[in-house]
């Protein structure tokens, strides 16, 4: 027996074994590439790139009207409070008739407006606020819705 006969042997089976591993593979390949109705692997992924680049589009423009109406939001009143005073205790003028009101959005912006009530008249005042504090003088009732 010729000893070159084996080694020839092995790679006649190794190279009979990869080609039909080779077949096989065209096989599912072609099988993965012809889909439903005709339809390619190729164009299924172009149909899905196409859609994703829709959806990021989607996406930025409902980013841009979320941070647009967070804007108009902060720009509306956010808060609101109001206390009862008497302005003159001891005197029984007035009794708890008087107020103070605070009107406010979410960066400390708005008006206070107060009442002093006495049985002769009643004197509005409204005070505009920015961030949290107003260029006129406040009074304790004031001060006191502010915070």
């Amino acid at each position: 027996m010729n000893p070159n006969v084996i080694p020839i042997a092995i790679l006649s089976l190794a190279l009979i074994a990869l080609v039909i591993w080779i077949i096989i593979l065209e096989r599912r390949i072609g099988q993965l590439l012809s889909g439903k109705n005709a339809a390619t692997l190729e164009d299924t992924i172009t149909k899905n790139q196409e859609e994703l680049g829709e959806l990021f589009q989607f996406k930025s423009a409902v980013e841009a009207e979320l941070n647009r109406l967070n804007e108009r939001i902060k720009k509306k009143i956010h808060g609101a409070k109001t206390i009862r005073f008497n302005p003159f205790a001891g005197t029984g003028s007035g009794g708890n008739q008087s107020f103070a009101t605070a009107l406010l959005n979410e960066e400390g912006d708005g008006v206070v407006l107060s009442s002093l009530y006495s049985r002769e008249k009643v004197s509005v005042f409204a005070k505009p606020i920015k961030g949290r504090t107003s260029e006129f003088e406040l009074t304790d009732e004031e001060r006191e819705v502010l915070k």
